[in-house]
């Protein structure tokens, strides 16, 4: 099937048409997950019974996708449609960290051929390397929607639409103000908005002082602060970074998401870079902002794929590690595994 937009889906869910089988990536998690949500919403009308027939298959469980295809063939019970939502889906540059793996191909793809008509069946992609055979037989059968990082004026543009819906007031300055202490992450941006409502009651307006005082300054993340020390094997600095990251308050997983994002997108780029691309080519490919662009390139011209390779693999395996609590669980747990993953990629590199 044709890969859709963001625009395009919710175009397609407000006129009430369903795909049988979709596949939700990319780094923009957050709209990512609420897609999932209003496509679970658009399926169930007024008497379905949804709690019989809205199901959950997290593929850190090897074999949950059989069991998600075998829910997907069953029949809804007093209801028109169920939904299936699979979950932890990786399917990285090399096999070694996937998730939906080669031997799964047979039994997907003999549903995918032919999906039931009475189930509407999610994939939720952590990682999805097109390149890979699986990824391709997925994009085939199935309506395919990238969430990319907002621009600075997409991110205000929530930014105002959750101020709104809190019931609160912002002006331009403040909310500009705001995007650039959280950077391109919707999931804060929307917590940081719900504290400032909270915290500005029972006035309604949010002043640019609140903001300095109440909303931590991680937006070194999303410029690049972090990777560029990875990257150039300043352990001390990565640590330093590491430590006021996590100590304003950003969730471990979040972080190492946008960590993997910057690696994958570092890849692309040596890769066109080695094959004689020009400047503009990596740029797109790349998807960076213009201002952190040069930092970027150079970032990408001091890695060689294979360290970066494995440095994507690490990352797939850290996060494999935090969702199945090795080393303890809870946010302590989910600290060591990423001081151990920062300090082993500065010292490859």
């Amino acid at each position: 099937m044709p890969k859709f937009t963001v625009e395009q889906l919710r175009e397609q869910l407000r006129q009430q048409k369903l795909a049988p089988v979709y596949v939700l990536c990319g780094a923009e998690t957050y709209l990512r997950d609420i897609a999932a949500r209003t496509i679970a919403d658009r399926t169930f009308g007024e008497g379905d019974f949804r709690d019989f027939n809205d199901s959950d298959f997290s593929l850190a469980d090897s074999d949950n996708i059989k069991n998600a295809i075998a829910a997907a063939e069953q029949l809804p019970m007093m209801s028109r449609k169920r939904v299936v939502r699979v979950t932890d889906v990786r399917v990285g540059v090399t096999s070694a960290r996937d998730t939906l793996k080669e031997e799964h191909e047979r039994a997907l793809a003999k549903y995918l051929e032919r999906p039931a008509d009475t189930t509407v069946l999610i994939f939720i992609a952590d990682e999805l390397n097109g390149n890979r055979r699986i990824a391709k037989l997925l994009t085939k059968f199935a309506l395919h929607v990238e969430f990319f990082p907002l621009t600075d004026i997409e991110l205000a543009r929530c930014a105002r639409a959750a101020v709104r819906d809190a019931g609160s007031e912002i002006d331009e300055r403040t909310v500009s103000l705001l995007v650039s202490l959280v950077g391109a992450d919707v999931r804060r941006l929307t917590n940081e908005i719900q504290k400032l409502s909270t915290a500005v009651l029972p006035d309604k307006l949010i002043t640019a002082d609140l903001v300095e005082s109440l909303v931590a300054h991680s937006r070194e993340l999303t410029n690049f602060e972090l990777t560029d020390h990875l990257m150039a094997g300043r352990k001390p600095q990565v640590l330093a970074a590491l430590k006021k990251i996590l100590d304003d308050g950003t969730e471990p997983l979040a972080l190492l998401g946008l960590i993997a994002s910057n690696y994958r997108r570092l890849l692309t780029a040596n890769s066109l870079m080695a094959e004689g691309a020009d400047r503009s080519e990596v740029a797109g490919a790349a998807r960076m902002h213009p201002q952190q662009m040069e930092r970027f390139l150079a970032a990408a011209r001091r890695g060689d794929a294979r360290t970066l390779s494995r440095a994507v693999e690490r990352l797939a395996a850290t996060d494999l590690a935090i969702k199945t609590s090795v080393a303890g669980g809870g946010s302590q747990g989910s600290r060591m595994q990423l001081e151990m993953l920062v300090c082993e990629l500065a010292s490859a590199s």
